[in-house]
């Protein structure tokens, strides 16, 4: 198939054409497993009917109208996030990134207008990643999609994730926020200690700065709890949403609390799509299959199954030298034989009929739908070991 989109992203050789459940095809015909979910965004799998009903419904009453007006799925899904979670107000946005720069930017704008102007320094963690606007690939600390974007924002510091230390020596008054994935993602699924965000709380209230927590990939049920914050004993300031937030349709959301809320006064902040009211219709459909407790059960149960089949096929293959994540969330670390060779491990999969992720250039991903069954989980495990085999026969030492 020709190009003609521009060339920041290397395809894949196949291009998929419809989807059900786990199951992909491809314009040939070929069948695929998906365990990357659209990259943690089909929560609960391709074409799943109550969101493709949702979205039909609202197709047929109101695509868009200007922001000047709110609409009722946009209540509704802002009342449902705001009844779970630890948050009084809800701004709704596009993306993950836009997610982000709502909370950096509100981050700011709180601290300016109760500490004054010199309150500004927001402090992250090294290889963090929180989108890829000016603004958030300057806040995620990875030079890398930062080379070539100079000059960057300034006003933000960088320290080791989960180093409570470098935290506690970082921090001071002039500090307006600290900005933490609960569980690193993009650079290689580690999960954050609890002793390093509890921490970051306790730092943050003596030292009057906002916590934020990025969710974009964790939040709405990834982890086997609506946010991965809730496994940790944490209450943030802020948080971002986005990705699983409307089962593959695209929305965004920054959940905040009423003592921070009113720094986003009419004006200093907005979105023409945002809370559309078809992105919040499939969101409030996919809330409600979501939060269920029998799918944040199976979530954990299925994880642990992944994980356990995961370290099995590692032992027996000497390709893992890890498996870790929380919920269906999973790195496998590659031992170091095949060391920086994730990718070349996923266009293997792919070849396998196995849709999986990379994370880094040592970690492979995997994100599967929320309600992936047993019977697809099983038929996963055979294509896996098939390209563990293929993969060590071409890349082994």
């Amino acid at each position: 198939m020709e190009n003609y989109l521009t060339p920041n992203f290397a395809f894949a050789p196949v291009v998929p054409d419809r989807a059900q459940g786990s199951h992909v095809w491809d314009t040939e015909g070929r069948e695929y497993l998906d365990l990357a979910g659209g990259i943690a965004v089909n929560a609960l799998g391709h074409c799943h009917p109550a969101l493709q009903a949702a979205l039909s419904e609202q197709a047929a009453k109101l695509w868009h109208i200007s922001n000047i007006y709110t609409t009722a799925p946009a209540q509704q899904l802002a009342q449902r996030l705001v009844a779970h979670t630890f948050a009084d107000k809800v701004f709704f946005c596009n993306s993950g990134a836009e997610a982000n720069e709502a909370a950096f930017k509100l981050a700011r704008k709180y601290a300016y207008d109760h500490f004054g102007a010199e309150k500004n320094e927001i402090i992250a963690c090294v290889n963090g990643f929180h989108g890829r606007t000016l603004f958030t690939v300057s806040v995620g600390g990875q030079p890398k999609y930062q080379k070539g974007f100079a000059p960057l924002p300034a006003g933000i510091k960088h320290i080791p994730f989960n180093d409570v230390d470098a935290l506690a020596a970082a921090i001071s008054d002039k500090t307006c926020a600290v900005v933490i994935e609960p569980v690193q993602g993009e650079s290689g699924v580690l999960p954050a200690s609890a002793a390093f965000l509890q921490t970051a709380r306790r730092l943050c209230d003596e030292h009057h700065v906002l916590l934020v927590l990025d969710e974009v990939q964790t939040g709405m049920g990834r982890t086997g709890k609506l946010f991965a914050h809730e496994h940790f004993d944490v209450v943030p300031d802020i948080v971002s949403s986005a990705k699983a937030l409307g089962g593959g349709f695209p929305i965004g959301a920054m959940l905040t609390t009423d003592k921070v809320a009113p720094s986003f006064a009419p004006g200093t902040h907005g979105s023409t799509f945002g809370g559309n009211p078809l992105a919040a219709a499939v969101g409030n459909a996919a809330f409600d299959i979501i939060n269920h407790p029998d799918t944040l059960a199976h979530v954990q149960a299925q994880g642990e199954r992944l994980q356990a089949a995961l370290r099995q096929i590692g032992a027996q293959h000497g390709v893992f030298a890890e498996v870790r994540g929380l919920g269906l969330l999973i790195g496998a670390v590659l031992a170091d034989a095949y060391h920086d060779k994730a990718g070349e491990f996923v266009k293997v999969a792919l070849q396998h009929g196995l849709m999986i992720l990379n994370a880094g250039t040592n970690v492979v991903r995997f994100a599967p739908s929320l309600l992936l069954s047993d019977e697809d989980l099983q038929a996963a495990l055979p294509k896996l070991e098939a390209a563990v085999l293929q993969f060590k026969a071409e890349h082994g030492a």
